[in-house]
């Protein structure tokens, strides 16, 4: 039902590809990161609860069709219906049912897949949870497919980010935390308490999550500053020059991240499935196939095979958001 094109994971029965990395005619895009929201295509499907942040990403003019979870569409000889991710704000897997008869070699009638985009399991205060989709083939990320990535309670990583940002204060340092700027930053703002500032990137997209109550602290100077990774060593930075750094990320898991940049602190937490959190959604989704995309395809494709299900590696052009 799906194949690998050029220009990214083709559905030929519906013509259209799903978060495809070269303009196209027809695309299902799963979320607004830069990775799978490109500009260029003639037409976009995307969630309804998404679609701000995706046109916030392509830019004026872009042709974008909203549809809320769960709504079926008839495209060509496919049903397709967006369900709940868990990854950012709208972010959706797209479920994929056929309708064609089968040509020898191909999937049989009545053939479901769905293809993840990104995904997360833990709670998230800023959009709706994970929702497990039964499928024939399910085709997931991998971001973190490797046993040592486990995620803490997110609510033992804000108390440890609180206890940090208290002791700066007392201290007279700021805060400085280094966050994706869309996703974490806004679960983030959602999850602390006190007055926060955010760098303008933060900000562009935070306003999309206003209406989800990830509201916008002010900028005392005791606030906890929140910034992209990409702020780090730019001239916005003077002002906290004296600053404790530090990031909130699934690879600040490994030591090697935090060292390279010169973090005084790391705090795992990550918009993306750890390890057990991949093998409970894939069990969930109940497939006889999996297709692995992205991350750490190999360790995840060997354990699936060990353990008896047919599994592959896909080679899709998606970036680590974090």
């Amino acid at each position: 039902m799906i194949e690998l094109r050029p220009a990214g994971l083709y559905c030929p029965a519906g013509d259209f590809y799903v978060d495809p990395w070269s303009p196209v005619d027809r695309a299902i895009v799963t979320h607004a990161h830069p990775d799978r929201a490109l500009p260029g295509s003639r037409a976009y499907l995307t969630s309804a609860d998404g679609a701000p942040l995706v046109a916030e990403i392509l830019g004026d003019p872009a042709n974008i069709q909203a549809v809320p979870y769960g709504q079926r569409l008839t495209l060509g000889d496919c049903t397709v219906s967006l369900h709940p991710a868990g990854h950012i704000l709208g972010a959706a897997q797209v479920r994929i049912e056929t309708h064609r008869p089968p040509s020898p070699g191909q999937a049989s009638p009545g053939q479901v897949w769905c293809v993840s985009g990104d995904y997360q399991l833990a709670p998230d205060p800023t959009c709706a949870p994970f929702e497990p989709v039964v499928c024939h083939t399910f085709v997931t990320e991998s971001a973190f497919a490797l046993p040592i990535f486990r995620w803490p309670d997110a609510s033992a990583t804000v108390a440890a980010i609180d206890s940090w940002w208290r002791a700066n204060r007392d201290a007279g340092r700021a805060s400085v935390l280094f966050a994706n700027p869309l996703g974490t930053a806004q679960r983030l703002m959602a999850m602390l308490e006190g007055p926060i500032r955010v760098h303008q990137e933060v900000d562009r997209f935070s306003r999309h999550y206003r209406v989800h109550r990830a509201a916008v602290g002010d900028g005392v100077r005791e606030a906890l500053v929140i910034a992209p990774p990409s702020a780090a060593g730019t001239p916005w930075m003077r002002p906290y020059a004296k600053a404790s750094t530090a990031m909130a990320s699934g690879w600040m898991r490994l030591r090697g991240p935090r060292r390279r940049r010169a973090l005084d602190r790391g705090f795992v937490l990550s918009a993306h499935a750890d390890w057990p959190a991949l093998l409970q959604a894939i069990d969930a989704t109940r497939a006889e196939t999996v297709w692995v995309t992205g991350g750490q395809r190999a360790p995840l494709v060997r354990w699936l095979q060990e353990n008896g299900r047919a599994a592959l590696a896909i080679d899709a052009h998606f970036a680590e958001d974090e």
